[in-house]
């Protein structure tokens, strides 16, 4: 699943064909995007610098009984592969927002891509960072600009970091992958669907329905 609007990789094929691809997810939290890619036919690696979030996608793995993917403790900014280790690679709400240089997290997807190979990742939508976090009717007002780019962080009581992610406007994304060498094929804004009536965090069909809640952008690394 690539969003919360319910966009499907079985449905949509942003990745293509997977059979027998080499596919890296980055930011796989319990991997259940590396698991589904291994039980249609792909060779998947779920990475994540999370012990315990793949600890649970351990636990899944061992409670199946179809293919595993492998699953590897590390930064997304420093990917411990070889170049051109990987036909695809993909990333749905994980990892890119939360590192303060996303534009090295794409070089180094660039550079594990072997030629040809493709990249996609979702991200909140940028202009979701102008509101508040927020699902209904107070969500719709703009109260933060979208060109500040100061990080959203969350702090224990000791003043440590617990959470923060990285607000980049679509501009920025753009300049990040086409920096890194790679080549913008498309960006998916995935409508609200009219069957989803869930609200549950930020989201809702209230704001689903008037402004894109994600953005998908689709890369290619050159032949």
């Amino acid at each position: 699943m690539w969003c919360p609007e319910g966009l499907h990789e079985g449905d949509v094929h942003l990745l293509g064909d997977v059979v027998g691809k080499s596919i890296l997810e980055i930011g796989c939290g319990s991997a259940p995007c590396s698991r589904w890619l291994a039980s249609h036919g792909a060779r998947a690696v779920g990475l994540d610098i999370s012990m315990g979030m793949l600890a649970h996608g351990r636990r899944a793995v061992s409670a199946s009984t179809g293919p595993a993917p492998s699953l590897v403790q590390a930064s997304a900014e420093v990917l411990p592969f070889a170049d051109a280790t990987f036909d695809l690679a993909c990333s749905a709400f994980g990892a890119v927002p939360f590192v303060a240089d996303s534009a090295g997290v794409m070089r180094e997807v660039h550079r594990v891509l072997r030629p040809g190979g493709r990249w996609v990742f979702a991200v909140n939508h940028p202009m979701r960072w102008v509101f508040p976090d927020d699902p209904g009717p107070a969500g719709l007002t703009a109260t933060i600009p979208y060109f500040d780019r100061t990080p959203y962080a969350e702090f224990d009581p000791d003043g440590v970091a617990t959470y923060v992610e990285h607000h980049r406007t679509i501009g920025d994304r753009v300049r990040e992958i086409v920096g890194a060498g790679l080549i913008l094929t498309d960006i998916v804004e995935p409508d609200w669907p009219e069957w989803l009536d869930r609200e549950w965090g930020q989201w809702s069909p209230l704001r689903g329905q008037i402004f894109p809640g994600t953005a998908i952008f689709c890369c290619e690394k050159p032949r």
